[in-house]
């Protein structure tokens, strides 16, 4: 007669029972802290490292770390990558074979689209993709966004914490929501600036990559078809010989313009909308229920981090691929 075969994930349930009970003692005896948020980075050093004519004082902020640690973590995969490839053996395995393959598919992907422009364009779409998803997924990391020092919250009108969004301007945020953990012994408002803040939460590092991206694709598309390129954007060759369809692709070639500007705002605030929106969703749920229940929008958020690194990373690739293009060609162009 069989033995009744035992469900294999029998000890795994007990010790996320423990893990449960254990975050209800400890949620009690450490409250939570009111979520505080913000749109601007919160600035770790208290004197600025220099100060620019226009731009300012430059504050060392908890997103500049994080991109450090980014940098950090894709130079160790790197160099973990380049340590198997050199080892001998012909099967990758681990985290290096599960790396090996996925920049296998963004090339496979860059060269049906791009031609003979990969090898030029494959560096950016692999770029980008690897940075992105790796500066989206330190959200999961325990402590980002949750570990910090705690400091007294600027006042404004009647006592109500400020919310600086630049210098000197502020908005004045009411609530009525006491923690005793976000009061001190004076029952001053309290709030926490983390050490390590997700990067994709700060516009600057949004809006410069996608500044990066859409002048490298005006510099691969010159680098393609020349001077020429130009004509996409001011076409005046039939504005006197045919003036009305010259007209018409003059005034194409102005919509192109705010095309390629719209492409920066849109980079920039997909990436930093989806990416805030769910560390908001992490904090109200981290403070609302704070035993287990934040375990379950990791998932969601794990999935939101991989799409908008993908998408930023094809998109790029698509228009980089586009702009070696001639005007209603279907393929690239062979100089």
């Amino acid at each position: 007669m069989d033995k009744p075969r035992k469900w294999r994930w029998g000890v795994n349930r007990w010790i996320i029972l423990a893990v449960v009970v254990a975050g209800f003692f400890m949620a009690r005896i450490y409250p939570p802290v009111l979520p505080h948020i913000q749109l601007p980075a919160e600035p770790l050093t208290k004197e600025p490292l220099f100060t620019l004519p226009v731009i300012g004082p430059f504050f060392f902020t908890n997103t500049m770390l994080a991109i450090i640690l980014v940098d950090i973590i894709l130079i160790a995969i790197a160099l973990l990558v380049r340590r198997a490839a050199t080892s001998g053996d012909l099967v990758p395995k681990g985290l290096s074979g599960a790396i090996e393959a996925v920049i296998e598919a963004i090339y496979n992907l860059t060269e049906s689209t791009a031609g003979k422009w990969t090898s030029t364009i494959f560096p950016f779409f692999a770029t980008i993709t690897l940075l992105v998803l790796v500066a989206n997924w330190m959200e999961l990391i325990p402590g980002v966004d949750s570990i910090g020092i705690l400091e007294k919250a600027p006042q404004g009108e009647q006592g109500y914490p400020v919310h600086q969004i630049a210098p000197g301007i502020g908005t004045i945020v009411k609530s009525s929501i006491k923690s005793p953990a976000s009061t001190n012994d004076s029952g001053e408002n309290m709030i926490l600036v983390p050490f390590v803040r997700v990067v994709s939460t700060d516009l600057n590092f949004t809006v410069a990559l996608a500044l990066i991206s859409v002048t490298m694709v005006q510099v691969i598309g010159v680098r393609a078809r020349g001077l020429s390129y130009f004509t996409k954007y001011i076409n005046v060759k039939t504005l006197f010989s045919k003036p009305f369809f010259g007209a018409i692709d003059f005034a194409v070639g102005l919509l192109e313009i705010v095309s390629e500007i719209s492409k920066i705002l849109s980079f920039s605030f997909r990436l930093f909308g989806n990416i805030f929106a769910g560390s908001v969703l992490l904090f109200v749920i981290g403070y609302l229920v704070p035993i287990f229940a934040q375990s379950i929008f990791f998932l969601l958020e794990f999935g939101v981090g991989l799409i908008q690194a993908i998408v930023f990373g094809m998109l790029t690739m698509v228009f980089m691929a586009q702009a070696t293009m001639g005007h209603g060609d279907n393929q690239p162009e062979h100089t």
